[in-house]
């Protein structure tokens, strides 16, 4: 037996080959790719609206009342005046002391509110200030969204949508198939 396998034997097995690659080639599998030249190339604007941000700021008067600085001596004297009268109108011992004590408790609240009510309302300041907010302002803008391109190959005029200018000349596909 010959290893080998016979001429006619290979041949066969190429022309086989060869006849699946043509039977399963893909469309396009023969295309060929030329240059048409471009008769026009107008750009295509769309109107697009956008939202911008802006800043708007104002000076504004604002009118607030300061804080006095709270003095405890008010409060201090009316406990010692209050306790001293209440020492002074109990007549025995016991009667003295719940008389102090009552009469300090009392004495301290009343001086405690003279002094608060001394320094209300006196004390109102205007001050400036400034306020900001952010505001959206609507914006029309024309976005260039392609370009028209009139091309002529082979004397027949087409017409295509590309993304960029392609200039004097566009590259287009010419498709090939085996007529069998």
């Amino acid at each position: 037996m010959n290893p080998l396998p016979s001429a006619s034997t290979a041949l066969a097995a190429f022309a086989a080959l060869v006849l699946s690659a043509c039977a399963t080639a893909q469309p396009g599998a023969y295309d060929v790719y030329e240059q048409a030249r471009v008769l026009a190339s107008t750009p295509v604007y769309q109107a697009v609206q956008t939202q911008q941000p802006r800043q708007e700021c104002w000076e504004e008067q604002v009118q607030y009342q300061s804080q006095a600085p709270q003095s405890a001596t008010p409060g201090l004297l009316g406990a010692l005046i209050g306790g001293a009268l209440g020492n002074a109108v109990g007549n025995h011992k016991t009667n003295k002391q719940v008389g102090t004590v009552v009469g300090a408790i009392i004495g301290g609240s009343i001086g405690s509110d003279i002094g608060r009510n001394r320094g209300a309302g006196s004390a109102y300041q205007i001050e400036t200030v400034e306020r900001c907010r952010t505001v959206y302002a609507n914006v029309q803008q024309e976005k260039l969204v392609g370009y028209d391109v009139r091309y002529s190959y082979n004397g027949v005029q087409r017409t295509v949508r590309m993304p960029y200018d392609p200039g004097a000349s566009v590259r287009v596909r010419v498709d090939v198939e085996p007529v069998f």
